[in-house]
């Protein structure tokens, strides 16, 4: 169901958008617990160690419950509203873009739309093109949830006026550049090793085992969200570092803050101060995150497609009765 299917031919662009967003939407309200405790592990200078006594988190649990102590439940969902903006509008652009991508290249080159190839490249374009869309609400979202307290921001419209005042319109786009370098490959590994986990299942299981679809889409997702996140790692923790330039007095509750002068700064600053080991702060939530949203999403998004499909079957059944 993810990409253009010549054999199906069941979901329009606009449906694939609609499902897009939808299991954006759905998925973002389960996974921002991880996402905040990831974003708070990306964004500490001091080691994610219990023998580093200056350091506030140094594990999954740890943080967890130091935040709901100090910052209370709600702390696990800051920055909610622009980071379901930001879901469900990169949903609904990924989706699309890649959709409509995969029938150009089926239609016009030699290639399969169903090549695990022609996946990694539509599902990058598709994931570069749904990022530089949704990028200031990203920056948005990562301030949200890497302040403490007090609160530098109130609200979000509090936030998008202070912001362009005393940084400009471009602070909205920090990060930008290597969020772009990672997302392609990112995305590409997403959609290829779907694809390839997808085909070797049905390769695998016998024909009876396609009953279990959903939890095979699950565990393909699963799989593919755990290999492309460990590859593309760092860039992701460069984008949060660099998106938070000129924050730093909201992040002096949780430790040493830095300045970086752009991504090859940052990336010096890490390798001298943190070692190779700084550039996976955060990998563990962000690993367990990759699995569980990867896989809900395109769970979500194969149930929605196919809600979708059946309810047009339904309808030109109920015609053709008539």
């Amino acid at each position: 169901m993810v990409g253009y299917d010549p054999e199906a031919k069941c979901v329009s662009t606009l449906e694939a958008a609609a499902a897009g967003s939808a299991a954006g939407l759905v998925n973002r309200v389960l996974v921002s617990p991880l996402d905040v405790i990831k974003i708070r592990f990306q964004l500490q200078i001091e080691q994610l160690s219990s023998r580093n006594p200056l350091a506030k988190y140094h594990g999954i649990l740890q943080a967890a419950q130091r935040i709901f102590r100090e910052e209370g439940l709600v702390a696990f969902w800051k920055g909610h509203v622009p980071a379901q903006f930001l879901s469900v509008g990169y949903g609904a652009v990924q989706f699309m873009v890649f959709e409509s991508l995969t029938k150009l290249v089926h239609n016009v080159t030699s290639y399969s739309a169903r090549d695990s190839f022609v996946h990694f490249v539509c599902g990058g374009l598709a994931a570069c093109t749904a990022t530089v869309a949704v990028q200031p609400v990203d920056t948005l979202r990562t301030r949200f949830a890497a302040q403490g307290e007090p609160k530098i921001y109130h609200s979000l419209r509090h936030a998008v006026v202070t912001m362009y005042q005393t940084e400009g319109p471009w602070t909205f786009y920090r990060g930008l550049t290597p969020t772009i370098i990672a997302v392609f490959p990112y995305a590409g590994l997403q959609f290829s090793f779907y694809n390839i986990l997808q085909q070797f299942s049905e390769w695998v299981l016998p024909a009876e085992g396609k009953k279990a679809g959903n939890a095979k889409n699950l565990v393909c997702g699963s799989c593919a969200g755990i290999i492309s996140k460990t590859l593309t790692y760092p860039f992701d923790l460069f984008k949060k570092r660099l998106q938070v330039g000129g924050f730093e007095q909201a992040r002096a509750a949780f430790g040493q803050v830095r300045i970086y002068k752009g991504l090859l700064d940052c990336v010096r600053q890490i390798m001298r101060e943190e070692g190779p080991s700084g550039f996976f702060k955060g990998l563990s939530p962000s690993l367990l995150k990759a699995a569980v949203s990867t896989g809900l999403v395109f769970f979500w998004y194969e149930l929605f497609c196919s809600m979708l499909c059946a309810l047009k079957t339904t309808d030109v059944t109920k015609k053709k009765e008539s």
